[in-house]
């Protein structure tokens, strides 16, 4: 398959300075007249492709050669650019290794458009040493033990890590707990004195557990609320599911896990929301609401 050698040949070159015909050769399995041929058919294409004798010599592309006649589309390169600057946010690690390959290969596919940061404004760099630990351990099937802070106290945890996930403004780890025997989200931010065992685990990952996952749909509530007008900015921002009454107050849906985060959430609105269902969510929001009062009686 003569084009296929001849695309592999200028990705060959374009990652190494130089290549003999005998060194092309050999790779290709072909004779190194062949080579000669391939080089004159790339040449006569329009690749700047040469040829220099002597000791160092070899097969070479001019240096600021790029692939601005490859299949992809200036879009299509921007887009791939672009994805990997997400990539890179994702990883919460400073490696643009692959970006700066791929933009040298594209040359000035322009991929400033966009900026993601999914570091927070406090403790960047504790959370991204939790992503890497965690990273590896989810990689190499591994075990970790940790100190957990969530709303019942602190406990000490040993647990399969099979994914990370960001949801709602923060990150959070998905495995299975040997303390409660279940799966659970930790959130990054709550875990302390990690640590990374020795002891392997073969409980695989779900393909997906947010979003369209029915994986924790038993744990899950929807609550509606009834809303102020005050809160419209945020209604535009938090809901999808909502309704505007002549009052101008809103009634609005959410959907989100059980937990004590649920009553942070809804405590945000302060005076300005009501919840209107279920009903256990309301008489709990209630019993907190009271507690709180006692304190400045």
């Amino acid at each position: 398959m003569q084009i296929n050698r001849l695309f592999e040949m200028v990705y060959l070159l374009l990652n190494k300075e130089s290549m003999t015909a005998g060194e092309l050769a050999a790779h290709f399995e072909v004779s190194p007249r062949t080579i000669y041929r391939d080089v004159e058919l790339l040449s006569s294409a329009g690749i700047p492709i040469y040829m220099t004798k002597g000791k160092g010599g070899g097969i070479s592309l001019l240096s600021d050669f790029v692939l601005n006649k490859a299949v992809l589309t200036e879009g299509e390169k921007s887009d791939i650019l672009s994805a990997l600057h997400a990539v890179n946010a994702v990883s919460l690690e400073q490696t643009n290794t692959a970006v700066q390959k791929l933009s040298s290969l594209f040359g000035s596919a322009n991929a400033d458009w966009v900026e993601v940061d999914f570091s927070g404004w406090v403790n960047a760099e504790e959370e991204a040493g939790l992503f890497r630990t965690l990273k590896a351990a989810i990689l190499g099937k591994r075990k970790v033990a940790f100190h957990y802070h969530s709303s019942e106290g602190g406990m000490q945890r040993t647990v399969e890590p099979l994914k990370l996930c960001f949801k709602g403004q923060g990150w959070y780890l998905y495995g299975f707990c040997e303390v409660r025997k279940d799966y659970r989200f930790f959130k990054l931010r709550r875990i302390k004195e990690l640590k990374l065992l020795e002891e392997r685990f073969k409980r695989p990952a779900p393909a997906k557990i947010l979003n369209d996952s029915k994986v924790f749909q038993d744990n899950f509530v929807t609550i509606t609320l009834k809303l102020s007008e005050k809160m419209a900015y945020r209604v535009y921002d938090e809901f999808s599911q909502f309704k505007t009454l002549p009052s101008g107050e809103y009634i609005a849906q959410l959907t989100m896990p059980r937990g004590h985060w649920v009553y942070q959430y809804l405590a945000t609105f302060g005076e300005y929301c009501e919840v209107l269902a279920p009903e256990d969510i309301r008489m709990e929001v209630k019993n907190i609401l009271q507690k709180t009062l006692t304190r400045y009686l």
